[in-house]
């Protein structure tokens, strides 16, 4: 799997669903990019001014948003992820 460097998080790319709640089915040129994932590595957090690392906000195992255009988007064995800094992270989804 992947090790994120730094302030880096790697998430699994969480897709919305492909039909509407009327049964209408959404074609693939017709959907916004998603911005919702799981997180499934985090790095080891940013080094401040004094040589101390700073906590990560989120950790393995979070559901967050992120801003739509962030991050590297890779695929490994099928699966959708994306690298982004842990700053376009918007929000925890509890």
């Amino acid at each position: 799997m992947l090790k994120p460097l730094g302030d880096r998080i790697v998430i699994k790319v969480i897709e919305d669903t492909e039909q509407t709640s009327g049964g209408i089915f959404i074609p693939d040129s017709a959907k916004e990019k998603p911005q919702k994932g799981q997180v499934v590595a985090v790095g080891a957090g940013k080094i401040n001014e004094k040589g101390e690392r700073e906590p990560m906000d989120v950790k393995t195992g979070d559901t967050i948003l992120y801003a739509k255009y962030a991050g590297t988007d890779i695929k490994i064995d099928g699966v959708e992820y994306k690298i982004l800094s842990v700053k376009d992270a918007l929000a925890i989804i509890e």
